[in-house]
């Protein structure tokens, strides 16, 4: 039996300074996969009393972009400050084929378990903010809007999530 492997990345922007898959794709309306992305997304942020997100056609093509970059290397790493434009970024690989969509953003919304209320970047039980960076960036207050994408190589697919504006901004409150 294959093993299933995923592995997620979180962008702290602000002050800190599968197109081959056909999973998620970069249109004006979301397919289903991105449909169940934007949806768990403002499931999270519901229960965190967070406005819903809009999906954004802009923010769903630079992720896919992102993606493409990212399957062609086989690995994970956040797009420059500066190439994101004052957007967030939360990353996700796993295994190709074996994760849903919500799956994918349940492993960011996991991290709530060690969330901490409190002015970023002190907001985590375990005194890392990276532990929490994904779950803040999913339900930020301020966030708006949502473009995602996810690009398969041969063995893995890769999620790029894009929110406008970013989230986790040093010194800001976090509920």
């Amino acid at each position: 039996m294959p093993i299933r492997k995923y592995c997620i990345l979180a962008a702290i922007v602000g002050s800190l300074a599968l197109s081959g898959a056909g999973v998620a794709t970069a249109g004006d309306t979301p397919n289903r996969f991105a449909t169940e992305l934007l949806e768990t997304h403002n499931h999270a942020r519901a229960m965190d009393n967070a406005p819903p997100l809009e999906w954004s056609h802009r923010l769903a093509v630079e992720a896919k972009q992102w993606a493409e970059v990212l399957a062609n290397e086989g690995r994970m790493r956040h797009t420059s400050i500066d190439d994101r434009k004052g957007a967030g970024e939360n990353l996700w690989m796993g295994s190709a084929g074996r994760f849903s969509a919500s799956f994918m953003v349940n492993a960011f919304v996991d991290e709530k378990q060690h969330f901490n209320p409190g002015k970023f970047p002190d907001i985590s039980h375990t005194g890392n903010w990276r532990d929490v960076g994904h779950y803040t960036q999913v339900v930020w207050k301020d966030t708006r809007k949502l473009g995602c994408a996810v690009v398969r190589n041969q063995r893995d697919d890769f999620l790029v999530c894009s929110y406008w504006p970013a989230g986790n901004i040093y010194g800001a409150q976090v509920r």
